[in-house]
């Protein structure tokens, strides 16, 4: 046998000489979908941090704004008021509802997530065992690692969508501020 054909001589148990290269392709689609999750909670604290501080600048300041609206003309300043805070409350539970896990255990058991390691697969040797021999099986190996890219992709999602709804009503509030804050100026430019 010619050196050439020793270098591509592929082991009894495996399938496909390529499995290396379909490895590290599944275990790259499931740390991009984590990095995606991970960014998704990023944002969310950042959009948390903004509340922080604008919280602080507003409740820092709201007894002299307020002291201008005090007059039976100032129904249109609280109603804006109230839309501004139920929008900021939404933002603020969509960003935080990203936070929030959200696992299923409608799915079948994995040798690749967290909670099946310790509850579904028995002890340590058990669990041991039980990868390894998976390891050794192409089809059940990518079968595992698939699911493993579905369930994050599935997580991923869920906190993009909590995410972008958070940011939507960030948007609506900073723009019913941005009218009181017009509102504000004008009323004492008149006055």
């Amino acid at each position: 046998m010619s050196k050439a054909e020793e270098e591509f001589k592929v082991a009894p148990h495996v399938k496909n000489k390529h499995t290396d290269d379909l490895i590290d392709h599944y275990w790259g689609s499931i740390t991009y979908v984590a990095s995606l999750i991970k960014a998704s909670e990023l944002k969310a604290g950042l959009i948390l941090s903004f509340y922080g501080i604008l919280f602080n600048f507003i409740f820092q300041n709201i007894n002299v704004v307020l002291s201008h609206f005090v007059n039976e003309n100032a129904v249109a300043i609280y109603f804006l008021l109230g839309l501004w805070f139920l929008s900021m409350i939404l933002s603020i539970y969509y960003s935080i509802r990203c936070f929030m896990p959200r696992i299923e255990g409608k799915y079948d058991k994995n040798i690749f997530f967290f909670r099946d390691v310790i509850s579904r697969f028995g002890d340590i040797k058990s669990f041991s065992r039980t990868f390894y021999d998976i390891s050794l099986d192409e089809d059940q190996l990518f079968d595992h690692l698939g699911q493993q890219v579905y369930i994050n992709s599935k997580i991923a999602s869920v906190k993009f969508m909590n995410v972008n709804r958070s940011l939507r009503f960030l948007a609506v509030g900073l723009f019913i501020l941005l009218i009181i804050s017009v509102y504000y100026v004008l009323t004492i430019i008149i006055v």
